[in-house]
Order: structure tokens, then sequence, then C-alpha cells
């Protein structure tokens, strides 16, 4: 029986989050009609907490057919408007001319997501450009530090070298601000992704697409710039990949599946995996001496599951094919307890009942410009509310830990539905409590 509640209690104190990543350079296209099966949304379980998606070349234009100021570009759009649906929010995001990052959660998830921080780093001239480089988002996740960096490297064969130059650049410019992970490489996992323009060396052009057509991938892996690298770049120690059992994914003619066909005069691309995601756990000083990609000595007992490394061929606007991966990360429970608590009637059926008590952690650093917004299930990032209020602080309440507020009808929806209350924090620059939904 004691080994028993052991177990039970082993179960609980552990955490698996489950992760999306999505990479693709777009190559200035706007988006496809339907990227629900990119998504995964046809097949999901609806058990994913987060997405990630790094794009590249995202068409620098201002949309004019935007109505929202927010963001000036369709692919942001079509992503919230496909994932808000199933519950998902906007985290943050980060743009660098035509690197773009965009990290969703599912709404309850918020409260639990701190830190949040991005930064950019450019590499293209010589560093005074920022079509190629590196767009980063860091955030502690149920109390572990877990950074997702998207590069553009150099592109062209002869240039592995220059791709690992400038990634080793973007590791060092990369300081986040805060006590805990201020380097990418601090965090207790990283994932690094992006068009990494890395080659297949040596072999001629007939002999990798017959590779690929007799589906012999492995040949191809041992003259991969990346793969080769991995023996000898110290910048790389740790990182680690799954094994790439879809066809290269650039260079393609657009709109078909037919790898680069440009006329002779002009440069044939030979066929390339560029799109990659990588992952890598943070060592703790003694496991780390030669244990290169192992998950033994982890510092927070966080252990990696990647379930899937794809391509989808189905995809032509570009001439490269997006890559996705789904990994669960497993780690011991920190973090449990939102700072702020919101307490909530399961219906608000006329006016008065508009009123939420909330209760404040005590370490929670409070201020006169928080406010508690009224979210319709469904919305999109934290300026998309309803209506809000804010969570005034009378002189006599400072010692108080418990307060309520109440929405007027001016806050309040039109019609009715399902509806959320969220707890804005100005300090930490993002949601830290969440009710369940209720009717209005």
């Amino acid at each position: 029986v004691s080994q028993l509640r052991c177990n039970i209690k082993k179960k609980q104190s552990v955490r698996f989050i489950r992760l999306h990543f999505i990479t693709w350079n777009v190559g200035s296209a706007t988006p496809p009609d339907d990227i629900t099966s990119l998504l995964g949304l046809n097949v999901g379980d609806g058990n994913t907490d987060m997405y990630i998606i790094g794009l590249q070349e995202v068409n620098s234009m201002i949309n004019k057919r935007l109505k929202d100021v927010l963001f000036t570009d369709q692919w942001s759009e079509v992503c919230m408007e496909r994932l808000s649906p199933f519950g998902y929010v906007l985290v943050t995001s980060q743009r660098m001319q035509g690197l773009l990052l965009l990290v969703f959660a599912k709404y309850f998830h918020l409260p639990f997501l701190r830190g949040v921080q991005t930064e950019t780093t450019r590499t293209g001239l010589g560093g005074y450009w920022g079509n190629k480089g590196g767009v980063s988002a860091r955030m502690s996740a149920f109390g572990h530090t877990i950074c997702f960096l998207n590069c553009h490297l150099p592109a062209h064969m002869e240039n592995s070298g220059q791709r690992m130059e400038d990634f080793e650049s973007i590791l060092q410019q990369q300081q986040f601000e805060g006590q805990t992970a201020t380097g990418v490489l601090d965090h207790d996992v990283v994932f690094w992704f992006g068009d990494l323009n890395f080659r297949i060396e040596d072999l001629e052009m007939q002999v990798v697409k017959t590779a690929i057509d007799t589906n012999k991938f492995p040949m191809l892996w041992e003259k991969d710039q990346l793969n080769m690298a991995k023996d000898s770049e110290t910048v790389l120690e740790g990182f680690q990949e799954g094994p790439l059992k879809f066809p290269p994914t650039y260079k393609f003619d657009v709109g078909t599946d037919t790898y680069d066909t440009s006329s002779p005069s002009g440069k044939k691309r030979k066929p390339a995996w560029t799109d990659r995601i990588l992952w890598r756990l943070r060592a703790t000083a003694a496991a780390g001496a030669g244990k290169r990609g192992s998950t033994l000595g982890l510092t927070s007992g966080t252990k990696v599951t990647q379930h899937y490394y794809r391509s989808h061929m189905e995809y032509t606007v570009s001439d490269h094919k997006p890559v996705s991966s789904i990994f669960t990360l497993q780690f011991p429970y920190k973090l449990d307890m939102p700072l702020v608590t919101i307490i909530v009637e399961d219906e608000w059926n006329s006016i008065d009942d508009a009123v939420a008590k909330f209760r404040l952690a005590p370490n929670y650093p409070r201020s006169s410009w928080d406010w508690i917004g009224l979210f319709k299930v469904g919305f999109k990032h934290h300026k998309d509310y309803v209506g809000y209020v804010w969570a005034k602080q009378e002189e006599a309440d400072f010692t108080r830990q418990d307060h309520q507020v109440t929405f007027t009808e001016e806050e309040l929806p039109k019609g009715s539905g399902d509806f959320i209350l969220g707890y804005y924090s100005n300090n930490m620059s993002t949601i830290v409590g969440v009710t369940e939904p209720f009717q209005v």
C-alpha cells in the first residue's frame, strides 16, 4: 500500500505540457485558405497546451484590410482566427522584418506563464539589417524556464561556417532581464527552430533526388551540414533533433510538390533540410561533462519527448514546405497557485449579479493600473475584451487580501453567451488570474 501511495504521489507531482511547433519560410506569400491540418486541429484531441509558430520571410507590407492596429500581418490574424475558437490565446508575439514568432496557450494556463520577454537580434548585413537573425520569447512555465528561438540564418551551400557564427552571435546577444536565466542557454529547456539554411554537401543533384525518390534518407543525413557540425561545434553541444524521416523541405517550385526546375541558366537549388526544430535541456554542471544529449542529471528533472517530426507537402504557397513537431515536456510541479484568484457566480442574470470577488497572493506586486477584463470565450489576446473595470485599491485596502469589483451596464455585453474574467497585471504585463467560463 505504501508503495502504491508513493506512486500516486509521484504521478501528482509531475506535470506534462504538450507543445506544438511549426516552422515555415512562407516566401512572402499570403496565408493559404486553410491551415487546419498544419495546426493539427483536424486530428487534435484538444490536448495541445501551447502552439509555438515561427515564420520566416513574412511579407513586410502593412495590410490595409486589417482593422486591428495591434497586428500588421495576415499570418498573425489567420493563426489567431483558427486557434481562438479552440481556447488558445496569444501569449506573446515578436516580429523583426520577415521573422515572426507567435506563442499561444490555452487561456487557463495564462496565470502560470510568467516573466514573458522577447528579444530580437539582427545578423543581416553585418548586424545592421533584420532580414536575417533571430527572434525569441522566454517565460517561466509552471515554474520552469523555457526559451523559444526562431532563426533565419544565411543562405547558400558555402555559408555553413557563417551560419554557425551567426547562431553563436544570436546566443551571445540575446540577454533577458531578471534574476534567472538571462541568456538563451541558461533556460531549463530551449527550442531552436527556423530556416536554419543548412544544405546537403558533396552529393550531386541527381544522387540527392534519387535518394529522396527511394526514401534513402540516411545517406543524405550523413552529408547534412547541421548533422556534420554537431560533432565539432561546441555551440551545438546538448542540442538534440529527431530523425529526418521526411523529404527535404526546400526548394520547390511554388504551387507544386516538384523540386526546383528553374531554367538551366538559373542555378537549380539542390534539395535540402533547411527547416528544422531542435531542443536542448540545460545540464547540471556534474552531468554536463561528456554526456552529450543525455537526459541524466538534468537540473529540474525535466524530460522532453518528441512525438513526431514531419513536413507538410500539401502546402504549396512557398518554395519551402512547413515543418511541425509535437513534444511533451514533463517536469516536477513547482507552481500551481495563481497570483490572483477570481470568484464569480455561475451566471449573471441581471445587472446586480455582475460582481467579482478577487483574492491576491501575499507576494503579488499590485498596481493601481491593474484591471479585470470580461472576455468572451474564444478571445484572441489580452486586449480582446468586451469590457473591463479597474481593480482599484482604497487606502484602507492595503492590508486586505479580499476585494470586490462591480461591472456597470456599459461594460457588459449586449448579447448573452459564455464569458470568463481575467485579471491583468500592469507590472507583469500578463493575465495572472482567470475564472472558469460562466454565462451572461
